[in-house]
């Protein structure tokens, strides 16, 4: 495979998990380089975004990412060392304090409302949903029945 450089695409249907040249000069920069010395990078960076994104939209394994896009285990790597080294943190939060210092409000929310239809609990709730049923002597005893005849 080649680098692709600025503007560049690959020659590839477009899927709905790739992301608009606006968002990428968004968050390209939050993409770590290549390291220096070792071998020239042959796949863009680019696609290996598209590629988390199109596993993370379609919620399929790894090896069954789309074959126009790099291979599945360059895209399993990369995103593993990015999830490491924090580099996924950081890639929805830019986008949100760019938007929010742009209306006007400070960068970072202050505050979060979680109601029931954004957290699930059990149907009992609180203590009781938490505390483990007992059994009755009557359940763990071996019972035996002897036919007479």
């Amino acid at each position: 495979m080649r680098v692709l450089f600025k503007g560049e695409r690959m020659n590839r249907p477009r899927y709905p998990s790739d992301g608009t040249d606006a968002q990428w000069e968004l968050i390209q920069p939050l993409i770590p380089a290549a390291k220096p010395g070792g071998r020239r990078r042959e796949v863009n960076r680019r696609e290996i975004v598209t590629g988390i994104f199109s596993l993370t939209r379609r919620g399929c394994s790894w090896r069954m990412l789309p074959h126009e896009l790099p291979p599945w285990s360059t895209v399993h790597d990369s995103s593993r060392k990015w999830r490491l080294d924090g580099t996924w943190t950081d890639i929805p939060d830019t986008p949100r304090d760019r938007v929010r210092t742009t209306e006007g409000r400070e960068a970072s929310p202050s505050a979060a409302i979680i109601d029931s239809q954004s957290v699930k609990t059990t149907e009992k709730g609180g203590h009781v949903a938490m505390t483990p049923g007992k059994r009755s002597t009557g359940e763990r005893a071996i019972s035996w029945s002897i036919r007479s005849g």
